[in-house]
């Protein structure tokens, strides 16, 4: 008899929470902007809400697909096919705020980089598995690695988009690190990205003023800090409970585009700390059930997508709350399911089907 699959219900649940806590927060930190800018307070609400509920449809499918699918040769190289071709036809359509990240029809709008992960991480996992054993081969398991990750990262970087391929990098060398490669590669890898890191830095005027800035974002408050210093005014003033609800006054106008990248200032401010140990914890129960799942996962390939997909989403809500709270330079990298934005909604609804599968079939 074949034996019944039971999903992991607290995965199940905690995503659902994180999900419901964007769509509250969204329309909290936007309704003020949004009639100011459409006239309608619940523009963003609705564009928020729709994402989502298309991204649980996604997600309540994926989760029935067979994981084991995904490493065959048609869905790896045709996803990465598929995602090289959109990071290349961005390029053609017009730059959106001297940007080239975003696929735009009409009120859609698409960003090929967060596809791009969930194509890498299928590639890394099912080449990886192939090579178990053969992870320090440089020909056949790191070249490989190497000169795919290098095509991908920089062309997100010349759109630009210094802060997605770092976190690209990031999972990459999780999963690395997870099938055994040695530490002297890691430490080798990361002394030769150090030049051209320090060059995108230091020879483009606004990612070295990020830096400068947050070493000391009080230097100019009003000017190149004034996104931080009002972040940390936002967070410092909910106090242990926070405003409440709707009550935030740095949203009006203060913290710039506070439904977006710097929504966990707007949590802060209404719900204070209880609030923010809250969003914490359940990425932390979010890490504790993916690393959990990929332990009991019965196969590699298994295990390197529960580690992949989950060390991307926790990776990305760390450096996040990092930045809110000046601990990291400003980057626009959205709170993973809270966070306004479609992409980044669907692809982590979309990673969480996946290791939902993952774990029907865990030991």
């Amino acid at each position: 008899m074949a034996r019944k699959l039971f999903l992991d219900k607290i995965l199940f649940a905690v995503t659902l929470a994180l999900v419901l806590v964007g769509v509250v927060m969204v329309f909290s930190a936007s309704h003020v902007l949004a009639e100011e800018k459409f006239g309608n307070p619940y523009y963003f609400l609705v564009r928020q809400s729709i994402w989502a509920l298309l991204g649980l449809i996604g997600m309540s499918i994926v989760m029935h697909v067979d994981y084991r699918k995904y490493r065959r040769p048609f869905y790896v190289y045709g996803g990465l096919f598929v995602c090289a071709m959109l990071l290349v036809v961005v390029f053609f359509l017009g730059a959106h705020h001297n940007t080239y990240r975003w696929l735009r029809v009409g009120s859609f709008s698409l960003q090929p980089s967060e596809l791009c992960k969930l194509a890498l991480i299928i590639f890394l996992a099912s080449l990886l598995e192939k090579r178990m054993g053969k992870v320090n081969d440089w020909r056949h398991t790191l070249l490989p690695c190497l000169v795919l990750l290098v095509v991908f990262l920089s062309l997100i970087i010349a759109q630009p988009d210094l802060g997605t391929s770092i976190s690209i990098a990031a999972v990459a060398v999780s999963l690395l690190f997870c099938a055994g490669l040695r530490i002297k590669y890691l430490l080798g890898a990361f002394l030769i990205t150090i030049p051209p890191l320090f060059c995108l830095i230091y020879f483009f005027q606004y990612r070295l003023q990020r830096i400068l800035i947050f070493l000391d974002p009080w230097s100019d408050p009003l000017g190149a800090g004034f996104q931080t210093v009002q972040s940390l005014i936002a967070v410092g003033s909910g106090g242990l409970t926070g405003l409440g609800l709707m009550a935030g006054k740095q949203k009006l106008f203060y913290v710039p585009e506070p439904h977006t990248d710097f929504i966990f200032a707007v949590i802060g401010e209404e719900w204070g700390l209880i609030g923010t140990l809250l969003v914490l914890g359940l990425f932390g129960i979010f890490l504790w059930r993916g690393v959990r799942l990929s332990l009991r996962a019965p196969d590699h390939f298994g295990r390197f997508l529960g580690v992949g997909l989950t060390t991307m989403i926790v990776c990305q809500a760390f450096v996040n709350m990092s930045v809110v709270l000046s601990l990291l330079p400003t980057k626009g990298i959205p709170l993973p399911f809270i966070s306004m934005g479609g992409s980044s909604l669907l692809v982590s609804l979309l990673s969480v089907g996946i290791l939902l599968n993952v774990s029907q079939h865990s030991n």
